[in-house]
């Protein structure tokens, strides 16, 4: 079916995307809940993980819910701009994935962008997802490192989400690409968390709160 869009489209869609995405939803809810700037704890992170260690569990559990949402708002507002059109809605995802990594708001220094993608994906393909959160909540399990399940989960979404895309069907080539440069951007914003790993030095995930967290 042949997908038209008004003149403004290409333009609104990734910039709306972006501008939900870089809402900084752990910084906002870490100062909420008592624990100041998160920038300046644990590991500076303003993503889940770091907003639990450091403002605790509620704290960290509603900034995953807020930076999923940002994913999945920005591919269903380009879902109903571009009726279904799977180009638009990865194009939105990894707008919304870059406003959160690189928001204007905090001089373009955010968070590593893994639930604001699953959100997106949630929307755009929640098989692949579903899967990879499998993969995730394994390596989590057994080692106890988030950013080991993150990296993980990522590296093994392209594959997931071009064999899962549908019964006998490969996603459209945007959608490949897309989510190998969403699954890129997530490991290189892991990419400190892969130096501690390989140094040994990286923290294992607590629901504890511990301000003096690393």
């Amino acid at each position: 079916m042949q997908i038209t869009t008004s003149p403004v489209t290409p333009f609104l869609i990734p910039l709306a995307a972006y501008v939900l995405g870089s809402i900084p939803f752990g910084l906002l809810l870490a100062r909420l809940f008592g624990g100041g700037d998160i920038r300046q704890s644990g590991s500076g992170n303003i993503g889940a993980t770091n907003v639990a260690r450091v403002a605790g569990p509620a704290a960290g559990i509603l900034t995953l819910i807020f930076d999923g949402a940002k994913g999945a708002v920005a591919v269903l507002l380009a879902e109903r701009l571009a009726g279904h059109y799977a180009a638009w809605m990865i194009i939105a995802a990894l707008a919304a994935l870059l406003g959160h990594c690189f928001p204007m708001w905090l001089k373009f220094k955010g968070g590593k962008g893994v639930a604001t993608a699953a959100g997106a994906f949630a929307v755009l393909a929640p098989l692949p997802l579903a899967a990879g959160a499998i993969v995730f909540l394994a390596v989590v399990f057994k080692w106890r490192f988030v950013s080991l399940g993150s990296i993980c989960a990522a590296a093994a979404l392209p594959l997931l989400v071009y064999f899962l895309w549908a019964p006998g069907y490969a996603p459209p080539l945007a959608v490949t690409f897309g989510t190998l440069a969403i699954a890129l951007l997530i490991i290189y914003k892991h990419d400190s968390n892969i130096q501690r790993l390989i140094q040994r030095e990286e923290p294992k995930f607590s629901f504890r709160k511990d301000k003096d967290a690393a």
